[in-house]
């Protein structure tokens, strides 16, 4: 299996495609195989970058805590060992977040930023109507939870992809659920300072509230915004397709193919 070494981890890589190059940034809790759905599609036009960090998918986990900062610099670290000295970031939830943080403190290696599903503090999950609108209901056919004993498929994943083994899943889960509801914390004038062109994506039924992503966007000084109609903060698989179309469309919009 590909491998690189990013500070003191051994990190798995995956690289595909050619043109210009996007560096991929993977969610919370899962794998780059959560992102498959879009990344192959843009492979066909775009040279892909993908790596999973410490604790998740393939890569062995440390014995830190995890912390958006930390995130940044990997990725820096990252697009350094590749000799990128910038790249387009296509981020989902916490790689989302961490391609915020990229763009506002280091707008200079960023072309352009995809920011699906991301938040700007622990509190787009709290429901509050007075802080990011009121929320859609969730679609009828949407499991609210799982039955006593059913295993999450990330849970099956993590099992099957970890070299941590399966045992370990809790104690990264614990870890991500601490990031989770501690950090971030990104405030208008922060994002003042990312001068790239910004996609930012959502699904109507999202944990992140459409409201908080409408945030996201106003604050940006050159981003668009897409809510998802009928999926929830797994839209990238709920309907890669339409995700696909609108990254693509955004790209073509800022970087049009040379004739």
């Amino acid at each position: 299996m590909p491998y690189l070494r990013i500070g003191d981890s051994d990190l798995y890589e995956e690289i595909e495609g050619t043109g210009e190059p996007i560096v991929v940034l993977h969610g919370g809790f899962c794998s780059l195989e959560s992102l498959a759905p879009i990344a192959t599609t843009l492979a066909a036009s775009h040279r892909i970058y993908a790596y999973e960090r410490p604790g998740h998918g393939r890569s062995a986990d440390t014995t830190g805590e995890y912390s958006y900062d930390g995130g940044v610099a990997e990725a820096l670290q990252y697009l350094d060992a590749h000799g990128l000295a910038d790249a387009h970031i296509v981020g989902y939830s916490d790689g989302a977040i961490i391609g915020l943080l990229l763009a506002t403190a280091h707008p200079e290696r960023v072309r352009s930023l995809v920011a699906i599903s991301g938040n700007l503090d622990p509190t787009a999950f709290s429901g509050d109507p007075g802080a990011d609108g009121p929320s859609i209901p969730p679609l009828p056919t949407d499991e609210t939870g799982l039955e006593e004993g059913d295993v999450s498929p990330e849970r099956l994943a993590f099992a099957r992809l970890s070299p941590d083994g399966p045992e370990h899943a809790d104690v990264v889960f614990d870890k991500c659920m601490r990031l989770w509801t501690t950090e971030p914390h990104i405030g208008a004038a922060d994002l003042a300072r990312a001068t790239s062109p910004v996609l930012v994506l959502g699904g109507d039924r999202d944990s992140v509230p459409p409201g908080h992503s409408l945030k996201i966007a106003s604050h940006l000084p050159n981003a668009r915004l897409g809510i998802v109609p009928g999926t929830s903060h797994g839209l990238v698989n709920e309907k890669p397709e339409l995700v696909v179309a609108l990254i693509l469309d955004f790209l073509t919009e800022i970087a049009p193919p040379r004739p």
